[in-house]
């Protein structure tokens, strides 16, 4: 397995664009892992858990609000389009569901609850301009409902991975069947990314807080 770019859709992406995104508004990898994203205790056991109460398949995101100690307080699922959005209508999307599910915490100075992002598609690890989206969409609903922005997971058919972390897993994958809940799958072979040391030492950094 390894962690890296994909390339654009076409060669001339940005060139019939000006330069801009397709998705107009987008976080790069390396945005993402210095925007200080709060590691989770046990990533696989809320992948896991998630896989099982939404039972994702390609295009279905799955937006997740933890409290203390990774504690999941409200999840919602739902299917979007891939490639039919930027980061501000991911944003609006992922906003519409958190304001269903959980009342915001803007009277708060700082935020006590996490959101966090799993994201089901076809493809490989590497990531994409549509991750990047998502991750913009993310991170600025967090603001509006203020929540502390959280991992952004992608579940493939190489299986899952929590962006800018190096950690991840073979099982659940966005083809598995969902466990029963409680049920955790252990991995016979770890999921191995290589990063370049960019996220190992981002990694290292977070823990040290």
């Amino acid at each position: 397995m390894t962690f890296g770019f994909a390339p654009p859709a076409t060669p001339s992406l940005a060139a019939a664009t000006g330069g801009t995104s397709r998705h107009g508004r987008l976080l790069e990898p390396a945005e993402w892992t210095a925007s200080g994203i709060p590691l989770l205790r046990n990533p696989r056991e809320v992948v896991s858990g998630l896989h099982s109460r939404h039972r994702p398949v390609p295009s279905t995101a799955v937006i997740a609000v933890l409290g203390p100690e990774d504690r999941l307080v409200a999840s919602a699922s739902f299917v979007q389009r891939p490639g039919s959005a930027d980061g501000w209508e991911y944003r609006n999307a992922l906003l519409a569901r958190l304001r269903k599910v959980i009342p915001h915490d803007l009277r708060r100075r700082t935020p006590v609850r996490t959101a966090v992002l799993l994201y089901c598609r076809e493809g490989d690890e590497r990531w994409t301009e549509e991750d990047g989206a998502w991750m913009w969409g993310l991170r600025d609903a967090c603001t509006l409902h203020g929540l502390r922005c959280g991992a952004y997971i992608t579940l493939t058919e190489d299986g899952w991975q929590v962006f800018g972390e190096g950690r991840g897993g073979r099982r659940p994958s966005a083809h598995s069947r969902p466990l029963p809940l409680g049920d955790t799958a252990v991995d016979p072979v770890p999921l191995t990314l290589r990063t370049g040391g960019g996220a190992a030492e981002a990694l290292r950094r977070t823990a040290a807080r």
